[in-house]
């Protein structure tokens, strides 16, 4: 009898526990769709029926019990009834309740909950041009996000961790304004880093909302300016200016020199200079030759030592006149030939310092 008993009590916990109604929480995204079921496993043709969180019958079996065209029908039998919300609001979420018939009725919740999508994210803050050195303050809002949306900095894909996070609610006392505020010291490095605000909310699923901002986008300096040692450039000609390049043809070596470009704009000036100098194109080349400046100098030289020499003896000669013995001294015009003239000058060498004549 005991073991008897057992099994009537626990056949009757098994129907009990099949015509008990089941159901799931739902979760949708503002101006989705909703579906919301109710089942039971075991049902002796006992009717089902789905109210909303004010307790209003939306469907009782298959008819539709309020009107409104954004709720309909999927499916209803005895042992399941679904039903779906079409464009979701906010103020669908809450309570929904799945009624089975029994004596006493039984009944299963579900809780609808409606995520608010945040609006794309907007920077704020920045204000170009931006000087090295100066402070600058970046804020990303985002509004409409149920629950808050969380907001995460980047800086050339490096997120930055230093922010200011601020959660407000909106009017509506559902959804909420997120803003995200970030403070740094503007470097050299930040001309032109790319500063993106991500906004992460479980309605995006694996989507973020991103906002970017180039910083220092500063204008391009006028075209530069282009001098020599200070001044114009000499030759316009053969110097020419394209964009920020100076093209020098035909080169010499009168181009050697210190050129100069000067860049302005909005943020300040800059310049750079360059040294010029131009070689000898043999001596560039490595080649071996005779070298003209010296031998043109040696040749010079040689010529001024032989003129030097031509004049020095000339004053020489002149100041020291020679003598000679003339005719008359030799007595060569007494003699009547030339044995004679020998033999007379012979034997006249006694008196020949008689007969010198001297040219003064």
């Amino acid at each position: 009898f005991t073991e008897g008993f057992f099994w009537v009590v626990k056949f009757v916990q098994i129907c009990s526990q099949g015509q008990f109604p089941l159901t799931q929480n739902v979760t949708v995204v503002e101006g989705g769709t909703a579906n919301l079921t109710c089942r039971v496993d075991q049902n002796d043709n006992t009717s089902l029926q789905w109210s909303n969180p004010a307790q209003q019958t939306l469907y009782f079996d298959d008819k539709k019990a309020l009107r409104d065209n954004r709720i309909e029908l999927v499916r209803a039998s005895w042992h399941e009834l679904s039903i779906s919300v079409s464009d979701v609001f906010l103020s669908d979420e809450g309570q929904y309740t799945c009624s089975l018939f029994t004596m006493p009725v039984k009944t299963s919740k579900a809780f609808l909950t409606v995520l608010g999508v945040p609006e794309k994210p907007q920077i704020s803050g920045f204000a170009s041009p931006v000087m090295e050195g100066e402070r600058m303050e970046l804020t990303c809002k985002t509004s409409g996000s149920k629950p808050a949306a969380d907001i995460r900095w980047f800086k050339n894909g490096k997120e930055v961790k230093e922010v200011k996070y601020l959660k407000e609610e909106d009017a509506n006392r559902k959804t909420f304004t997120v803003s995200s505020t970030m403070d740094f010291k503007v470097d050299r490095s930040d001309d032109g880093a790319v500063v993106s605000c991500r906004v992460d909310h479980e309605s995006l699923s694996s989507t973020p909302q991103i906002a970017m901002q180039f910083l220092c986008m500063n204008k391009l300096p006028e075209p530069v300016l282009w001098t020599k040692d200070g001044g114009e450039l000499p030759d316009a000609d053969r110097m020419v200016v394209h964009g920020r390049n100076l093209n020098i043809s035909f080169l010499n070596k009168t181009d050697n020199g210190t050129y100069r470009c000067e860049a302005t704009n909005p943020i300040g000036q800059s310049s750079a200079e360059y040294v010029l100098i131009v070689h000898d194109p043999n001596a560039l080349a490595g080649q071996t030759g005779p070298d003209h400046a010296l031998i043109g100098g040696i040749v010079a030289v040689v010529v001024f030592v032989t003129l030097c020499s031509i004049i020095l003896l000339g004053r020489y000669l002149a100041r020291h006149k020679g003598t000679y013995l003339t005719n008359e001294a030799k007595g060569a015009e007494d003699a009547p030939d030339a044995d004679t003239a020998i033999i007379n000058a012979e034997g006249s060498q006694v008196n020949a310092e008689e007969k010198k004549e001297y040219f003064i």
